[in-house]
């Protein structure tokens, strides 16, 4: 009996998956290969080679493949070292520095390059601090990237990224077993020998499982080009080819592209990086030990975390400047010269932002609930049940993470199209349905199916680590299995779900991609798309969207907090396919 409620779940959820993860991605490859619905085509790649043909959107796809590299690089190059000095070296600042490392996480990329862009940009503080070392003369700008505006992106979000790969490669190494490399050393091998055969082939499943993630979100980032205006970039041809989707093909075609060049790439890490976690990591025989250092070695482990966590704070320290600044006051200066709260009272009674708010409050928690619950149902059945086809559905848990979120979108876009079509005989419905005038239900799904593989991963963690003796218990003694899950199951893995459900409110308020393109009229914006509109206007536009971007940071601070206290070193597990 029970095996056949699994079943019936098991089937529930797959059907889930088809119509609301797999039908929009079909969605996509069905218009961009047979055209729009109205005008069918036929098979065609027509739209495909006109991509290649346009030397714009070639370029557009070369550009978003080189930040994509850039970044899983400079990412990879700052996460490797400090998580091995963390893992190997107890040190004066480790608790903090290991605290700080994670700030990024508070703060979309996008919102960071506005306050980067007060750093570097033609009148920012850079350019400010020059002038005040008499290094330039005065009211002489300098455009810090000139024309490679590229390289402001892969900084901004390399500096907001690298703690995916560090979170996954600390869990790793806290796996890996050190009696191997002990026996290394005791045959005589050199540090870097044991780096390079022990180490690094057991630490790669994390490692790729952090660049995979950091390879393709920052692939399709949308917001940090948009906020430096750099139009050369795929998706960003994308969003400005929004208006197109009811009538043209092309824009599905460029985001049918996105998904083969996404896939190309994760193929490509998987066979460089990729490699089974089970066969990677050994259990552990005996216990991780660490170094204790004191005086200046301690010193000296310490301060690559004080470069890295600096410059990685930087962007935030722009948005609070920014947010707390007089209007016109931070011009050609280090610092601004005049200091106000005001744009912190707009940013909580605007007419933009405070509709803003409470969509995001409304959408955030909505899709929460329905990830709390289709997240516990699959993780039992990951965990608990004998059917078959778990890699099956485990695979298409962790494939949001994989799907970029513009592709995702694009297919949640071309289906209220053709729902409309399908019911255009019953007004209400249809409406329920466009986008264009209420995309409350397709926005609570989309965040739902993108944040779902976290309360996946930490309801996995937390059955994992439960025994499961109290469970058979509560059944001999005649509890149904519902009875079993409320009363038993649920309350032992409480904080595991606590933590998953924080994560997944926390960035489905924040969400870039599904917020730029299916909230379109004003009174439905969420938080990330005020953001982007207050930002594009003159005045105070800006200062109100930084200080908008503060209370946002203020939330995923307490959020990522409370959630890695809770996970622990299972918290690089949420950011793993």
């Amino acid at each position: 009996m029970r095996n056949t409620r699994h079943n019936l779940l098991f089937v529930f959820i797959l059907v889930l998956f088809g119509v609301f993860l797999l039908w929009p991605i079909m969605r996509v490859l069905r218009v961009a290969f047979f055209g729009i619905p109205e005008m069918p085509t036929g098979f065609s790649l027509l739209y495909i080679k006109a991509i290649f043909l346009d030397p714009e959107l070639r370029g557009g796809l070369i550009n978003a493949s080189l930040i994509a590299i850039l970044v899983t690089l400079a990412c990879t190059v700052i996460s490797v070292p400090l998580a091995i000095l963390s893992s190997r070296y107890e040190f004066r600042g480790k608790s903090v520095m290991s605290g700080l490392l994670l700030v990024p996480l508070i703060l979309p990329p996008f919102v960071g390059a506005i306050g980067m862009k007060q750093f570097i940009g033609r009148f920012g503080a850079l350019t400010g601090l020059a002038q005040a070392l008499h290094l330039i003369p005065p009211n002489t700008p300098i455009d810090w990237f000139g024309s490679a505006k590229l390289i402001g992106i892969v900084l901004i979000e390399s500096l907001s990224l690298y703690p995916i790969i560090y979170l996954n490669i600390s869990a790793a190494l806290a796996n890996i077993d050190p009696a191997m490399e002990q026996a290394a050393a005791n045959l005589g091998a050199s540090k870097w020998t044991i780096f390079r055969k022990i180490t690094l082939p057991l630490m790669r499943p994390g490692l790729f499982a952090g660049a995979t993630i950091v390879l393709i979100w920052s692939f399709t980032e949308l917001g940090t080009p948009l906020m430096f205006e750099f139009n050369r970039v795929t998706s960003v041809q994308i969003f400005r080819r929004i208006t197109q989707v009811s009538g043209s093909p092309m824009p599905y075609a460029l985001v049918v592209m996105m998904l083969v060049v996404s896939t190309l790439l994760y193929v490509i890490g998987k066979s460089v990086l990729g490699r089974r976690q089970d066969s990677a990591v050994t259990k552990a025989s005996t216990q991780t030990t660490t170094q204790t250092l004191h005086g200046g070695k301690s010193f000296l482990v310490l301060l690559p975390f004080l470069i890295v966590t600096t410059l990685a704070l930087l962007p935030h320290i722009g948005v609070l400047l920014t947010s707390i600044s007089g209007i016109g006051s931070w011009y050609q200066s280090v610092l601004p010269t005049v200091f106000t709260t005001e744009h912190y009272k707009h940013a909580l009674t605007h007419d933009l932002t405070v509709p803003s708010v409470g969509n995001s409050i409304i959408l955030a928690g909505c899709s929460m609930v329905v990830d709390l619950v289709l997240g516990l149902c699959i993780a039992y059945l990951l965990v608990r049940s004998r059917i078959k086809g778990k890699g099956l559905l485990d695979s298409l848990a962790m494939l949001p993470l994989a799907v970029p979120g513009l592709v995702l979108a694009f297919g949640y876009l071309s289906i209220s199209l053709q729902l409309q079509a399908w019911f255009k005989g019953s007004p209400r419905i249809s409406n329920l349905v466009d986008v264009t005038e209420n995309p409350m239900l397709l926005l609570i799904v989309a965040y739902a199916i993108r944040r779902l593989p976290y309360v996946v991963r930490s309801a996995v963690a937390g059955l994992e680590q439960t025994p499961v003796d109290l469970e058979l218990a509560s059944r001999n003694l005649g509890a149904s299995s519902f009875l079993t899950l409320r009363r038993i199951t649920v309350p032992l893995i409480s904080a595991n779900l606590i933590a998953g459900g924080l994560l997944a409110f926390a960035f489905a308020m924040l969400e870039v991609s599904d917020s730029l393109v299916l909230a379109q009229k004003q009174e439905w914006w969420p938080i990330t798309k005020a953001i982007y509109e207050l930002f594009q206007r003159l005045g105070d536009g800006p200062y109100i969207a930084s200080a908008l971007g503060v209370w946002a940071m203020v939330l995923l601070t307490l959020t990522i907090l409370s959630a890695n206290s809770l996970l622990g070193r299972k918290m690089g597990a949420v950011f793993r396919v």
